[in-house]
């Protein structure tokens, strides 16, 4: 079955840096979108970040701070995060895009498969 993992979130301070991880298993890798969305409390969940084959998407609270990138030999994804603001504290969660020939990459409603999420919190 689809299973994605996520990993690498924390208490950072601003300013600072991480990198999140999201290991899939259960379906052919490199034949799906991949994106990364966040959820702060009391907030609907919100897209970060998307690959395909050829392009990267951004939100525009990642574009100039975050890079998404993706090794399909180890059927992972990647969110490199720079310059982290207290804004930036959520819950993080990598998904599979259901189509990656239609459909939105911005759109929740698009992604079919979701992990469980990982945590980043941005101190002052």
């Amino acid at each position: 079955q689809v299973q994605l993992v996520e990993s690498g979130g924390g208490l950072v301070q601003a300013g600072g840096s991480l990198r999140l991880s999201c290991a899939a298993s259960g379906y052919t890798f490199r034949d799906y979108t991949m994106g990364w969305f966040r959820q702060a409390p009391g907030k609907e969940r919100e897209f970060v970040a998307a690959i395909n084959w050829s392009y990267t998407y951004y939100g525009d609270s990642a574009k100039g701070r975050f890079t998404i990138f993706r090794d399909n030999a180890r059927s992972s994804v990647y969110l490199q995060m720079h310059m982290l603001e207290p804004e930036d504290t959520a819950v993080y969660f990598c998904a599979r895009h259901g189509d990656s020939d239609t459909g939105s990459v911005y759109s929740t409603d698009e992604y079919d498969y979701w992990g469980q999420g990982t945590q980043v919190t941005v101190s002052l």
